[in-house]
């Protein structure tokens, strides 16, 4: 509820005036594009503009895209945007181009989902959101230039996201070609058009790999148009896949891991998801791993996000090894390899079984048809034969995500089944058995691991289990309990054979002996892997972006010309999934857009000389991460309808600067990219990647002229809130309890909810925990300005922290003690003097200029604040408050609180917008201490401080001190022995 003001002076700055207030300068700024940035090229260029002249300082200002929930913002939601908006007005003062503006990620599933339920249309869902989005937006004073803004969903945005998917489908990445001239790249490849992987093919520069049935080599011109697609297929950045996915029936679709948790359900829904080889789009990521873990170090980026990204990549160098294992296929009687890719080949000595995952490929070849001899108890678990065993496992598996997995591989107990099948280890010659387990997941290293007890607990238990050998290739350290594992490093042991020892050796040393014996011996190689794997990029709904892909009648895809860009989304009569059975693995997917037959086949002429013929169009969608791959680049250039940017806004915006970023190797050239991205650490790692991964894309063919599209990052913290919960431990309303303060009878605070006694604890503000707060009820209580001081003066932008209305109430009196500085609260009248400033306050006006610029600039808002409250205090005490130190407070104040800034600018008698008036300059002289305080100290105590010249002799205060009544009391007649001086701080006076 708002307070009543009838009984209250009539120019008060209360809520109600502050609302009045903000409502009439949104307006005003809307109207005169106050915030509109200057473009040096394309449909917007305005080369004249000032602000473009050479040597002006240009900053483009990003946050992460919101998604438009139907619940609108909470409290939480505006922290990292009014923290920009700060920022970006405050950039403007000093005179900097600044480029702030925001749209909606507004593809997605939940849309999807409401649409399902409800029959409604997902964009009418959708746009609606945004409606509400950018009205509270606009409420709490965002600075944003309106005129940038887009959603994903907008057919004019999503053409140029179809057009970048239709240039890496067009593409394939060459390791071995030079790096584009001035980047910082420091190791060869890049992407290049297929059509020049085309050229080498015909022109025989490169063997397309295929013979004829009599073992001859086929040149290009051999091979069919279905052949020709399938041997690019191999080379292409965007390519087809049957591979293992995490399938979820309950949705139609499949899913990333990151949309599965940990317990093997959707994310959204709760439905169950299984692994199932279906067809997917996949864009080969993996192709730019070296870059995207090499170039985190030229990002100003917080280190932990640079470590998740470096440990989604994974990349480790060891050695790729060869064991042997005897073929259980009738009629071969030969060996069947497992390669096994390991950091530690140092070890191998003491690898005694072998694990595969369920899926490998190679347990049709090498499970037999019954057990060994001497076979029973656990390692047959009870199966009549090993095939029975693996099969009943293998379906076992199916129903777990990889998510799932990986949070098993953590157990200390591992399980699994033996499949009968015996390897050779390559160095010891010893036959090991071959175990198939589900924390081994196919789509890491090669599905298959040696298991080395002695230097892994997990191995060992595994090992206990069946009753395996354990052998030590590490010396333990003295004291090491003998039935443990020992994970540590120290010189090899139990390693040798007849021709290599690495007896001795520490572990760098004998991973190179090793290795090198290995490659000698053709049995091994130095390899370097990753956990990174292929992007899957196809989507089973409706609510996403088409594919500008069509099939032939020979099912060889093609991308669709620029010309036909956008493919639109068509209308369907039913949003809903159809997999018939959501609880059924093996059910098939049928997208929505499928339904859509006359949008499905169509007659095109694709200007590839073929004329028109017939197509069928893709009917998955693209995942929402792809609008939000680069929409950094729209912003900038956003009316353009002839390229996603013009080149030339690009480079002016976030191209290469001659300086690198700090913390950057030395030498190391800048990437170029936004120079400031805000966004929560949720997105620390897929967003992020996926960005990274198209825009270097589009950086190797030419279209942009920086390598990364982020050059510094900030995360910004979670504002939490009190959460109170019932005896059965379920929330309840937190502005329905009742606090009890501390007394006699009670220590502490207690909590009541409708008389019941309720429980406090912190949690993330949301619906499910009824702790929400939002923004609407802060402007309507407080005022948007008071709410954005309160926001910004909480802490450190990074660092979590609780949310507590009755705390806002502090921002608003700092707010209305300014307002009284300025304004009679009765009259109105403007009650500010031109008189000159006092020493004291003029001292105190310039160390708060610097002070508030300098935590401006390193986005310190929290103690820039303090530092106006300070000062606002100081002129609160005068009995005339001098303009010459309100203006420049003013001026201050209006980054933070931009309504409150311009009120009183124009009550001022300023005619034009305080956006872009030059922030106050800092007098140097004013930041010199002319005095400072000396401690006295008498028998090693302070007696004492004294107020000196800060350029004071040491004879001088020697006299001062010593002629101090308080040092002269505490010597108490006292001969005095010895007298230390440290001009102008300390004073020892020894008697």
């Amino acid at each position: 509820m708002s307070e009543r003001t009838d009984h209250l002076p009539q120019h008060r700055y209360t809520a109600e005036l502050a609302n009045q207030i903000e409502a009439r300068w949104q307006e005003r700024w809307e109207t005169e594009g106050t915030f509109a940035s200057a473009n040096p090229a394309g449909v917007w260029a305005t080369p004249d503009d000032p602000r473009l002249q050479e040597g002006r300082e240009h900053r483009f200002i990003m946050d992460m895209f919101p998604y438009p929930s139907g619940a609108g913002l909470h409290v939480g939601h505006p922290l990292g945007f009014i923290a920009t908006d700060v920022h970006a007005r405050f950039s403007r003062t000093t005179g900097a181009n600044v480029l702030h503006t925001m749209g909606f990620d507004a593809f997605g599933l939940p849309a999807e989902q409401y649409a399902v339920q409800t029959g409604q249309h997902p964009r009418v869902t959708t746009e609606a959101n945004m409606e509400v989005y950018r009205r509270q937006l606009r409420r709490l004073g965002m600075g944003h230039e309106r005129r940038r803004s887009f959603a994903t969903i907008d057919p004019d945005y999503y053409r140029w996201t179809q057009w970048i998917f239709t240039q890496i489908f067009e593409s394939w990445y060459d390791p071995e070609a030079a790096p584009r001239e001035g980047s910082g790249q420091a190791t060869p490849g890049r992407a290049r058009p297929i059509s020049d992987l085309v050229a080498q093919f015909e022109s025989g520069e490169r063997s397309c790999e295929r013979r004829d049935d009599e073992g001859r080599e086929l040149a290009w011109a051999d091979l069919s148009p279905a052949e020709q697609a399938e041997v690019l297929d191999r080379y292409r950045l965007v390519y087809l896949s049957k591979a293992p996915v995490n399938w979820c029936p309950g949705l139609g679709t499949v899913l990333a891991n990151e949309e599965v948790t940990a317990d093997g359900k959707s994310e959204r829904g709760d439905f169950p998801v299984f692994k199932r080889n279906l067809s997917q789009w996949m864009m080969r990521i993996t192709a730019y791993a070296d870059r995207l873990t090499d170039d985190l170090q030229r990002l100003d980026w917080p280190e932990k996000v640079r470590l998740m990204q470096r440990h989604w990549i994974g990349r480790s160098t060891g050695a790729n090894v060869r064991f042997e294992v005897p073929s259980a296929s009738p009629g071969h009687d030969g060996t069947v390899p497992i390669h096994v890719f390991t950091t530690r080949p140092d070890t191998l000595f003491g690898a005694t079984f072998m694990v595969v995952a369920p899926e490998h490929p190679v347990l049709e070849e090498i499970v037999p048809q019954t057990w060994p001899e001497g076979t029973g108890g656990s390692w047959t678990d009870g199966h009549p034969d090993p095939r029975t065993a693996v099969a009943a496992y293998q379906r076992m598996a199916s129903t777990k995500s990889d998510v799932e997995r990986e949070r098993e591989h953590g157990d200390a107990t591992k399980t699994g089944v033996f499949t009968g099948a015996f390897a050779t280890n390559p160095v010891t010659g010893a036959p090991i058995p071959v175990f198939v387990a589900d924390y081994v997941l196919m789509g890491y290293g090669t599905g298959a691991i040696m298991a080395v007890p002695g230097q892994d607990q997990r191995d060992w238990d595994f090992a206990v289990a069946y009753d395996l050998p354990i052998v030590r290739t590490v010396q333990p350290t003295e004291g090491h309990p003998d039935d443990q594992a020992f994970t540590g490093d120290g010189p090899a042991v139990n390693s040798a054979n007849d021709e290599v020892s690495l007896d001795g050796l520490g572990v760098e040393e004998a991973k190179a002996r090793i290795i090198e014996w290995l490659v000698r011996k053709d049995l091994g190689e130095e390899t370097v892997t990753y956990r990174l794997r292929d992007w899957l990029f196809s989507r089973q709904r409706y609510w996403g972006e088409p594919f500008p892909i069509v099939w032939d009648e020979d099912g060889i895809p093609h991308s669709v010309p620029d010309s036909m860009l956008p493919v639109e989304l068509p209308d369907v009569p039913d949003y809903s999934p159809r997999t018939f059975d959501a609880e059924d693995a093996d059910s098939s997917p049928e997208a929505p857009l499928a339904r859509a037959r006359d949008w499905v086949e169509v007659e095109l002429d694709l200007g590839d000389g073929r004329g028109t013929r017939s197509f069928r169009r893709e009917t998955n969608t693209m995942p929402n991460w792809a609008g939000s791959c680069w929409y950094h680049l729209r912003y900038q250039d956003p009316a353009n309808d002839q390229a996603p940017v013009d080149p030339e806004v690009e480079r002016y915006w976030t191209g290469p600067r001659a300086e690198t970023v700090p913390g950057a190797p030395d030498g190391s050239v800048d990437p170029g990219g936004v120079d400031l991205y805000v966004g929560g650490v949720e997105h620390a790692v897929l967003h992020l990647l996926y960005a990274r991964f198209w825009h270097k894309v589009l950086f190797d063919l030419g279209y942009v002229s920086s390598e990364e599209p982020f050059r510094r990052l900030i995360n910004q913290g979670m504002i939490e809130a009190w959460v109170y919960r019932d005896a059965r431990g379920f929330p309840v309303p937190a502005e329905e309890v009742e606090q009890h303060p501390a007394g006699p009878h009670r220590a502490t605070d207690s909590f009541t909810w409708k008389g019941e006694p309720v429980t406090q604890e912190y949690g993330k503000m949301g619906k499910s925990l009824k702790n929400v707060v939002t923004p609407d009820e802060m402007c309507e209580q407080y005022g948007a300005d008071t709410f954005r001081v309160y926001e910004m003066s909480m802490g450190p932008l990074e660092q979590y922290r609780p949310w507590e209305t009755r705390a806002v109430v502090g921002s608003q009196r700092f707010l209305q003690r300014l307002w009284r500085n300025v304004v009679d609260e009765e009259t109105g009248a403007v009650v500010v003097f031109d008189e000159p400033l006092s020493p004291e306050v003029e001292k105190a006006l310039h160390r708060t200029i610097d002070g508030v610029r300098a935590d401006y600039q390193a986005l310190r808002t929290n103690t820039a604040v303090a530092k106006m409250i300070e000062l606002n205090n100081l002129l609160t005490k005068l009995e005339r408050v001098p303009r010459a130190a309100v203006e420049p407070l003013v001026q201050m104040v209006a980054p933070v609180a931009p309504h409150l800034g311009e009120e009183l600018w124009e009550r001022l008698g300023h005619r034009e917008s305080l956006a872009h008036e030059p922030f106050p300059q800092a007098d140097p002289a004013m930041l010199v201490d002319d005095t400072v305080t000396c401690v006295v100290q008498v028998k090693g105590k302070v007696r004492d401080r004294l107020e000196v010249a800060a350029d004071v002799t040491d004879a001088d205060l020697e006299t001062l001190a010593l002629a101090s009544a308080k040092a002269q009391a505490a010597m108490n007649g006292a001969p005095v022995r010895k007298v230390i001086v440290r001009a102008p701080t300390l004073v020892n006076i020894v008697v």
